[in-house]
């Protein structure tokens, strides 16, 4: 994996990674540390407002278990069931919000990929190798490394120095289109998919509602993304992602954005 100046000198399948965070970019993390060795556990908050449910490891939180790629994860009901997982190769997915696991369990790795745009209560000392994924960190300060995220030239680098380039606030361009692609709750309510993750859609048509008020479709191109069904939700939050490349099999792996993301290296 790209260099951070971390050097893994021990056999990886005897390491122990923490990833705070089990949405899609942090999935894309993981289905690299899963497949050079790591056993893995991922915390998770208790209703995960995750969009690209199909490919993301949060979805367990849910359904008690999910598979991307190949990768199986398990949810946990404690830190000795999370660690007892991983220790067969299942990635163990813990609802545990302030990430309480780092403690019990004093990984090897830890792995901030919130995506809060801010430090949540990252520490620089919670392991031997501390990454941060996105703005809100400082290489050296309260992480060893950060990844940038930001789409663009720089997406993918390590930053052993410094920061990674502030959120924008404006989602990246995919097929020419940039926030056009994001569908929001047009009020405050509870959520509801109408259409489901794959299916093909045209502009203006209702793909989902929130208290019987409709979530159109602002583009054409293949529903990409959408939360769970139940999920409470306000004005303005993102609530789906339709892809105008329009190919519902890019819908059910891992994104050419989440693979950019590499970590450590091993000598």
């Amino acid at each position: 994996m790209a260099e951070t100046g971390m050097e893994m000198r021990w056999p990886l399948s005897d390491l122990l990674a923490v990833v705070k965070g089990g949405g899609d970019l942090a999935t894309g993390i993981c289905h690299r540390l899963h497949r050079a060795g790591f056993q893995l556990v991922v915390t998770e908050i208790a209703q995960p407002t995750v969009i690209r449910r199909t490919v993301a490891l949060a979805s367990a939180v849910y359904a008690g278990h999910a598979e991307v790629e190949g990768m199986r994860a398990q949810l946990a009901r404690s830190s000795e069931e999370a660690e007892s997982l991983a220790g067969q190769g299942v990635i163990a997915v813990l609802v545990d919000p302030v990430a309480e696991v780092v403690k019990d369990l004093r990984p090897t790795v830890v792995v901030d990929a919130i995506l809060a745009k801010q430090n949540l209560g990252t520490k620089l000392n919670d392991a031997p190798a501390v990454i941060g994924v996105g703005p809100g960190f400082t290489a050296g300060v309260d992480v060893h490394a950060v990844v940038e995220t930001n789409r663009g030239h720089n997406l993918g680098r390590v930053i052993l120095e410094g920061s990674a380039e502030p959120d924008t606030g404006v989602p990246g361009q995919i097929g020419g289109y940039g926030a056009e692609r994001v569908l929001r709750a047009p009020c405050k309510g509870t959520f509801r998919g109408v259409r489901q993750i794959g299916d093909v859609v045209q502009k203006s048509e209702v793909v989902a509602e929130v208290d019987s008020h409709p979530v159109r479709a602002t583009i054409p191109g293949v529903l990409r993304g959408l939360l769970y069904d139940g999920l409470p939700v306000v004005r303005g939050m993102k609530v789906g992602d339709i892809d105008p490349r329009a190919k519902p099999e890019h819908c059910f792996t891992i994104s050419d954005k989440a693979r950019a993301l590499y970590l450590l290296r091993q000598r």
